[in-house]
């Protein structure tokens, strides 16, 4: 197993705990940690898809990642 599959694992592990804590209401969609797991996430398989030039995935988790990172400075915003 490559170095980059091993990131893609542990990009994809990030998502879905992401989701399961978001779904038993353990996180909120608004939270700094939800969306930074998602971004992380997002990072991770990115490098992963780079790697074995997948571009559909690399695009995608690419957005993914813009959402994630617009929804961080978002909610810090509104802190203020």
């Amino acid at each position: 197993m490559s170095n980059f599959e091993i990131i893609g694992w542990l990009g994809s592990a990030s998502y879905l705990i992401s989701y399961f804590l978001l779904s038993i209401n353990k996180l909120k969609s608004n939270s700094v940690t939800y969306q930074l797991m998602n971004v992380i996430g997002a990072i991770c398989l990115i490098a992963s898809a780079y790697s074995s030039k997948d571009r559909p995935n690399l695009f995608t988790n690419l957005v993914w990642m813009c959402i994630g990172i617009t929804a961080i400075i978002t909610i810090l915003k509104k802190r203020k």
